[in-house]
């Protein structure tokens, strides 16, 4: 079996803060990280991450050997994943003058293997910043409901439940529960993850996806379109976001328009703002240029690091973008950046100390029967000392 190798190229920095503690290759969009789909798409589970130096004893640095070196982040056609099974040593795929997909030998990395370089003609879903992950989902949604569900058949939908649509649009897994709510599918596609749930009253207007063992808390209002990772749990209302996996955001309050780390817990009427009274574009920090961009978007809600909390009652303006592991719980609105490791979510706050950040993140993911390991501490501390 072909290694696999899923390269950062250029665009780890872009996704900051999502990226501090993971390839972009394990960033979330629609149903599956861009790893897990392009496993699928290519049938090959051998894989390895070319990313930052002090991820890789983490996330697995490419063996010596001939690959398929792969910048995973866009959603191919079917055209596309026919050129990049067809590629031969020392071919590669270029679309808008970049390289996304080679076959070349990993000893003694170097593009100059690189004899013979095509063109990609048609046009493709590329995602480059963390804004267009919630963009673009309802593509990434309909691509992954495709690959996941073909030929298969979903469990029934209790007759307990409302629903609009056409039935082939919903997908329930094995083990997956929902009673006495709403389900609406003309929208968009519903997918439902295994052994998660929808508790009663919740309505769900697609598409929407909600992962493997995660919950939709008593009374949800869930528009699409919206991506719920593995093991988290939601309740109060959410519109176009994405939530990486293992996050709570289980009481009232709105997030919109937003991408979610793992590990993160919001507390009871934590609300964001996704819109500007003035309607004006919103503007989000870019870690490479180190400045507030405009984002060319009206709605912008959250982008948010891993191991990230916020109090009761957070408020939180149109674009603001928290790093890792910061505990915002002072009053009033904190900054649209709030730094990493933030002890309080204001400007010049203290910084939450390391080993209290491991302190806490064990038993957060001790309830997900998670251990913390070496390699995130090592992780954590990195950020803690460089960023």
């Amino acid at each position: 079996m072909m290694q696999l190798v899923f390269s950062d190229a250029q665009y780890w920095e872009d996704f900051l803060p999502l990226t501090f503690t993971r390839p972009v290759a394990a960033m979330r969009c629609g149903i599956l990280t861009f790893s897990e789909r392009w496993q699928r798409i290519l049938e090959n589970t051998e894989v390895s991450y070319f990313t930052e130096m002090y991820l890789q004893d983490k996330f697995k640095a490419p063996e010596e050997k001939e690959s398929l070196f792969l910048v995973p982040n866009f959603l191919p056609t079917e055209t596309v994943i026919q050129q990049i099974k067809d590629l031969k040593q020392g071919e590669a795929l270029v679309y808008e003058d970049e390289l996304v997909a080679a076959k070349i030998n990993m000893k003694g990395f170097s593009l100059h293997q690189i004899e013979k370089m095509t063109d990609i003609k048609e046009e493709l879903i590329f995602f480059k910043k963390p804004t267009d992950l919630f963009t673009y989902n309802h593509h990434a949604i309909d691509f992954d409901f495709d690959l996941i569900t073909k030929g298969r058949t979903s469990q029934e939908l209790s007759s307990t439940n409302g629903f609009l649509g056409d039935k082939k649009d919903l997908f329930i897994e094995e083990g997956a529960q929902i009673e006495f709510s709403t389900l609406n599918t003309k929208t968009g596609k519903i997918y439902i993850g295994k052994n998660a749930e929808v508790m009663e009253g919740c309505n769900l207007r697609g598409p929407i996806t909600l992962g493997d063992d995660s919950k939709f808390n008593l009374g949800s209002k869930i528009y699409g379109a919206t991506t719920i990772g593995p093991h988290c749990k939601v309740g109060g209302e959410v519109n176009n976001i994405i939530i990486f996996g293992y996050t709570s955001k289980g009481h009232e309050g709105f997030i919109g328009n937003s991408v979610i780390g793992e590990w993160c817990n919001f507390g009871a009427d934590t609300n964001s703002s996704n819109l500007k009274n003035n309607y004006s574009h919103v503007k989000l920090w870019n870690y490479r240029t180190k400045a507030f961009e405009d984002t060319g978007l009206q709605f912008a809600g959250l982008i948010v690091g891993d191991h990230s909390k916020t109090a009761i009652n957070t408020q939180l303006n149109t674009g603001t973008v928290i790093g890792v592991a910061s505990n915002i719980f002072k009053p009033g609105f904190p900054p649209n950046l709030v730094e990493n490791f933030s002890w309080g979510g204001l400007k010049d706050d203290e910084r939450f100390r390391l080993d209290k950040v491991y302190e806490v993140a064990e038993r957060a993911m001790a309830r997900r029967k998670v251990p913390l390991a070496e390699e995130d501490k090592a992780i954590l501390k990195h950020i803690f000392d460089t960023y």
